[in-house]
């Protein structure tokens, strides 16, 4: 069984389903028609390029080119991170991509190394795509438990220096705010963990599916990768604060606000 193949004829006419969004964005006059179509425009041409560029990749499948998109991949994840939160680009996209590298490389070689028992490590077809859907949510989680972490110290920045007034080191001052900045970045995956299959079937399982596999060979597959990918965004998250603390705290442990993009 092979996948149904879509002509870009009927692709294009599958850009009427926009009508519907598109129209309510204007009869409430939400503030996004613009923006929309400006990402609905990028999305094409991103995808269309990288769509281009891949059948190249898998065709040679050449393992210094595919570490070398997956690198990549990370680079770019790195600065939308950053460009997403508060923080200056100069002062925590080198920290931040160790902490993606680490945290998309070490459950995405497990999953092939390990679980899959590739004899090729960075084989294209496994490698790119899986490390995709790692990275894409670690770069996620990592939006959320920084600008959780350093909004809260912020928000809460005469309290966090009462901590530290009262003797707390800085280890112990920042505990309770690394806290509630991991429970904020992991839960949605624990979510989607605790209803995955019973509200839809996720995307690794549909596409396994539609490259004609069993569900039952679907259904391994989402569940490895679930793993993978709970285990990735605990790690960048963890990273990403850890590896930002030297810049973002002075040496007495208060907050550096020149971390900040707009200073208080």
């Amino acid at each position: 069984m092979t996948t149904a193949d879509i002509r870009y004829f009927d692709l294009a006419i599958g850009y009427a389903m926009l009508i519907v969004p598109l129209a309510i964005i204007l009869w409430y006059r939400i503030p996004i028609f613009s923006q929309t179509l400006i990402a609905v425009a990028r999305m094409t041409v991103q995808l269309l390029f990288v769509g281009l560029y891949l059948q190249i990749v898998f065709r040679l499948n050449n393992n210094w080119l595919n570490a070398a998109w997956v690198l990549v991949m990370i680079v770019v994840a790195d600065v939308s991170i950053v460009r997403s939160t508060d923080l200056r680009i100069g002062m925590v996209l080198q920290p931040l991509f160790f902490a993606l590298l680490a945290g998309t490389t070490i459950p995405l070689l497990f999953f092939i190394g390990i679980i899959l028992r590739r004899p090729e490590l960075f084989e294209a077809q496994y490698v790119i795509p899986i490390g995709g859907m790692i990275l894409g949510n670690c770069l996620r989680a990592d939006i959320i438990g920084l600008k959780t972490f350093y909004g809260s110290i912020r928000k809460s920045e005469k309290a966090y220096l009462q901590m530290l007034a009262n003797g707390a080191r800085l280890s112990e001052a920042i505990r309770p705010f690394i806290r509630d900045a991991c429970q904020a970045a992991l839960s949605p995956t624990v979510a989607s963990m605790a209803t995955i299959g019973l509200v839809a079937l996720p995307g690794m399982m549909t596409g396994v599916i539609l490259g004609g596999a069993e569900p039952t060979t679907a259904i391994k597959y989402q569940i490895a990768i679930m793993i993978a990918i709970f285990c990735g965004t605990a790690i960048t998250v963890i990273l990403g604060i850890r590896l930002t603390l030297k810049k973002s705290f002075t040496a007495y442990g208060s907050l550096n606000h020149r971390i900040f993009k707009k200073t208080k």
